[in-house]
């Protein structure tokens, strides 16, 4: 099994609504370059936070119903879930990917 969920509109609620641990939601797309670049480092994330925290790809070009819900305008965009609300986020490929994600994942334990 990879490190992450691949998440479309259809699981959306079962995979990070109700998820009984926290979400991290990269809203992304194989065009995006920056997206591209921020794999790697969700990757460490979801291998260092596992079974504490699921790390969730949301594919905007192929599942727009919940990027529109959550006012994606601009990939890649982060989302952390937790009880099924948002509790953090951030949009654009940080300067320090994993230290940031760690930072907003952490927000959620």
């Amino acid at each position: 099994m990879g490190a992450y969920v691949d998440v479309s509109d259809a699981t959306f609620e079962a995979e990070v609504l109700k998820s009984e641990i926290p979400v991290l939601v990269d809203f992304w797309a194989p065009w995006c370059g920056p997206c591209r670049m921020l794999a790697p480092h969700l990757e460490v994330i979801a291998k260092e936070y596992a079974g504490r925290v699921k790390v969730a790809k949301v594919n905007v070009d192929h599942n727009q119903a919940y990027a529109a819900r959550y006012g994606v305008q601009g990939i890649p965009k982060m989302i952390v879930f937790k009880g099924g609300a948002q509790v953090a986020d951030i949009t654009g490929l940080p300067r320090s990917p994993v230290e940031t994600l760690r930072a907003l994942v952490n927000q959620a334990l």
